[in-house]
């Protein structure tokens, strides 16, 4: 291989690893964010805008990674007591890991989906954040549906690009665009970066409330 061939693979492999560790950064500081929004009672609601939970078909098995990261620590602590070095690391990395299911949970609940003056705002977790004005928004419906575990996050088909924001394989709101939009999702992959989209699928809590927020701002709205 010669030098200059070599020279662009080491730069690509550079970039990626710089994006990987950028967002590995952002999602940390999301991890402390989120938790400062819940002590401060905070949640991430637009001046004007009503937020909606989506938080219920993942509550219980958070709450269960949380307390058995919570249990994990002084068990770990007591088994390596005798060798200082792996009981500090031990220590810190659980008491990590520990603080980021807590800001995980946060996130959950302090960054809603929210419908106001603007349009609608999809999240999901640390990272999902994605602005929908009422001029891209052709119409809202209310259509459940349970996908196969690890389907695709956007499904193609005919003429359009559906994206799934799923909680559990689950969504029940389908947002309907007025034509190709372009949204940024999360990483760099097939599934990641810019992508066009015609329409969002997303879980919400409560679908009624939702709706009924949505026809304050939007007609027709399809039941």
């Amino acid at each position: 291989m010669s030098t200059t061939t070599r020279a662009p693979a080491e730069a690509s492999v550079w970039v990626r690893l710089g994006r990987v560790a950028k967002r590995a950064l952002a999602m940390e500081l999301a991890v402390y964010a989120s938790i400062g929004r819940f002590v401060a009672r905070r949640p991430a609601v637009p001046r004007g805008a009503v937020g909606f939970g989506y938080h219920r078909p993942v509550l219980t098995i958070l709450v269960i990674f949380i307390v058995l990261s919570a249990v994990e620590i002084p068990i770990f602590d007591l088994i390596v007591h005798r060798w200082p070095a792996v009981r500090i690391t031990l220590l810190v990395l659980g008491i990590w890991g520990l603080t980021w299911m807590l800001g995980l949970l946060c996130a959950y609940l302090m960054r809603p989906h929210t419908v106001g003056p603007d349009g609608i705002r999809v999240r999901a977790g640390l990272e999902t954040d994605l602005a929908l004005s009422w001029d891209d928004i052709a119409s809202v419906a209310r259509r459940p549906r349970v996908d196969e575990p690890k389907s695709p996050k956007i499904v193609e088909q005919d003429a359009s690009r559906t994206l799934f924001v799923r909680l559990n394989n689950e969504t029940n709101i389908e947002i309907e665009l007025e034509g190709p939009t372009p949204v940024r999702l999360p990483g760099h992959a097939a599934a990641g970066g810019v992508q066009e989209v015609t329409a969002v699928r997303i879980w919400v809590d409560d679908p009624a409330a939702f709706m009924d927020e949505v026809r304050r701002h939007l007609a027709p709205v399809r039941e």
